[in-house]
């Protein structure tokens, strides 16, 4: 059966002791600990600038091997190049990570683009064609104007997938464009009823063949990381 990835959108938080790490634990051996809990983590901090290499492998050396990095790429990317002309970039922006990927731990890039940023097909098509096919990525559209079948076609034709963000704001369609699905849970809390939607919706998708990255929101309090280690618990 396919796989669940679960974890939180970062893990540097002492607020998070003592309900999560423990109240002794130094924050040098934060990832180490969270890594025995869950299994992927998504990082944000690649938003503003780029990976070190010793940073990587740090991360690398303090992780199991069935460990997953899920980065969010570079604003130059999404926010100040617009997707547009980023020839250049994109190559740069990927040596940084390709430590994490020659040690097996890579999950999707996830691609957000800003919420003033309209469809634009066309845009998206010439930007996907920067991003090699085999760099698994995900997509989280924050302007309503791109929940459209053109653009579902379209990731579904390079196997990418639509990043399905849900929040107090918005929710994306759960549209499935790729062999994979990735979730982004930003509610700052859940009934028990919509945790269970969530196991069921993520038990059908490792039934047809699909790994499931699911990224809960990081809080000042650990109540996201401790949905994930709910949910991972129940699909074990």
């Amino acid at each position: 059966m396919a796989q669940l990835y679960a974890g939180t959108s970062g893990w540097a938080y002492p607020s998070w002791k003592p309900d999560f790490y423990p109240a002794k634990l130094a924050q040098a051996k934060f990832l180490q600990f969270y890594s025995t809990q869950l299994n992927a983590v998504e990082v944000n901090f690649t938003f503003r600038q780029l990976l070190k290499e010793t940073t990587a492998q740090k991360w690398i050396a303090e992780t199991p091997a069935t460990f997953r990095f899920s980065i969010k790429a570079h604003q130059v990317i999404t926010h100040i190049k617009r997707l547009k002309k980023t020839e250049d970039f994109v190559p740069r922006f990927l040596s940084t990570i390709e430590p994490i990927a020659q040690a097996g731990k890579l999950g999707p890039l996830l691609f957000q683009l800003p919420p003033n940023l309209k469809v634009d097909v066309a845009l998206l098509e010439e930007f996907l064609a920067v991003v090699p096919r085999g760099v698994p990525s995900a997509f989280e559209f924050r302007h309503a104007s791109w929940f459209a079948d053109e653009v579902f076609d379209l990731l579904k034709r390079d196997n990418r997938a639509l990043c399905v963000a849900e929040s107090e704001e918005r929710t994306t369609p759960d549209v499935i464009t790729a062999d994979f699905c990735y979730y982004r849970y930003r509610k700052p809390s859940y009934t028990a009823d919509e945790r269970s939607a969530m196991v069921s919706r993520m038990q059908e998708h490792r039934a047809a063949g699909r790994n499931v990255f699911a990224y809960f929101k990081h809080e000042e309090t650990p109540e996201g990381a401790k949905y994930a280690v709910e949910v991972l618990k129940e699909l074990q």
